[in-house]
């Protein structure tokens, strides 16, 4: 949901809801939500925003206009790899909220009580893990970057990205995900997964420590993701060892 203008193309009379996820995944676009609440409230339309790439911390959609708010909290809320769960928040209280509450409890869709402890643990130092994050975050962008061995970068904290300005409009900061092309295909993305020392191979993210992985073999064979992508969690590990780390892995292709 990047080109804004064109969504208006795409709804019918019996479109309800328009949901975005931003930053995206794996290729971390860019959707002004801003500018899309207006299209969605001209046509009645709810909109619901997946933002768990940017956490509470650095994005609120609701201010910006959304009708509802996801996040998993396994990720960057829960930030300690402990947690399964996830949240769903609403701009007010109306039939839909009626529904998904009815739907929670008569499905049991609850945390159990050690999930919730292990989650109000975590809240407590997310805006200081997400400062972490972010900063580590665009000096291995920055280094990323100017790697002969990278073809491409996708971080929105660049200012080569194509929604710099847009992220820079609507968040606090750029979070602590990235992806990266290398030059190459499948066989030169594996061999640098299977090379690093301090990075943890996962698919998960929003933890305290770094992983990575080969993101076409996690989606299987009918994926759309680039053979050569490399999906990157970037934790809070000291910057140069995971600098050192992805320089040396690099070095392998």
């Amino acid at each position: 949901l990047t080109e804004i203008d064109k969504i208006e193309n795409f709804i019918k009379p019996n479109t309800v809801m328009i949901w975005a996820e931003t930053p995206s995944n794996p290729l971390l676009k860019i959707t002004d939500i801003e500018e899309l609440a207006k299209i969605t409230k001209k046509h009645n339309i709810k909109l619901v925003v997946d933002s768990t790439f940017a956490s509470p911390i650095l994005q609120n959609p609701i201010k910006l206009g959304a009708d509802i708010v996801m996040h998993s909290t396994t990720k960057y809320i829960g930030g300690h790899s402990d947690v399964l769960g996830g949240s769903l928040t609403t701009a007010k209280k109306d039939e839909f909220w009626d529904r998904v509450i009815n739907i929670q409890q008569t499905g049991g869709a609850v945390p159990s009580p050690f999930d919730c402890f292990l989650l109000l643990r975590s809240i407590k130092t997310l805006a200081y893990r997400m400062k972490g994050h972010c900063e580590n975050a665009v000096k291995l962008a920055t280094f990323l970057e100017a790697h002969p061995k990278v073809e491409a970068i996708y971080y929105p904290g660049l200012k080569s990205h194509k929604q710099h300005e847009i992220a820079k409009k609507q968040m606090k900061d750029f979070g602590g995900m990235m992806s990266i092309l290398v030059k190459g295909g499948a066989l030169e993305a594996r061999k640098v997964v299977n090379s690093v020392k301090i990075f943890a191979q996962a698919t998960s993210l929003g933890g305290v420590e770094s992983l990575i992985e080969h993101r076409a073999s996690v989606e299987g064979p009918d994926t759309k993701t680039p053979q050569n992508l490399i999906r990157i969690s970037v934790g809070l590990e000291h910057i140069d060892d995971l600098i050192e780390d992805l320089e040396q892995a690099l070095a392998k292709i």
